[in-house]
């Protein structure tokens, strides 16, 4: 076996350790990075197979655009999830007035 070939074991191998990683971890910014590097490896395989239309395509594709919009994504989601307290005390206000209307209500159809 040539250099070439043990080169491209190893990366298959890092391959499968990837993909189980993307599944196994509960972070997802770690999975994004993962799944980029995933990405990455498979286009350093696709070269080393000779077809480096399929690598730059990946490569950019796949670590690129997918990675990129995974990480907006994710900036987004996190953006949405930081809520401002006192935001959180009107919302309070909101449910305990529809939960003391909607009680009212139920108490006066059930009295009649």
């Amino acid at each position: 076996m040539d250099s070439r070939e043990i080169i491209t074991i190893i990366l298959l191998i890092l391959l499968i350790v990837c993909a189980v990683a993307v599944n196994l971890t509960g972070n997802l910014l770690q999975a994004v990075i993962i799944f980029m590097a995933y990405s990455f490896m498979m286009s350093v395989v696709w070269i080393l197979m000779e077809s480096p239309d399929l690598g730059i395509t990946e490569a950019a594709v796949g670590a690129g655009v997918s990675g990129t919009l995974f990480l907006m994504t994710l900036k987004k989601i996190r953006k949405e999830d930081e809520v401002d307290p006192s935001d959180r005390r009107e919302e309070h206000k909101l449910q305990n007035e529809k939960n003391a209307k909607s009680s009212s209500g139920k108490k006066r159809r059930t009295g009649r």
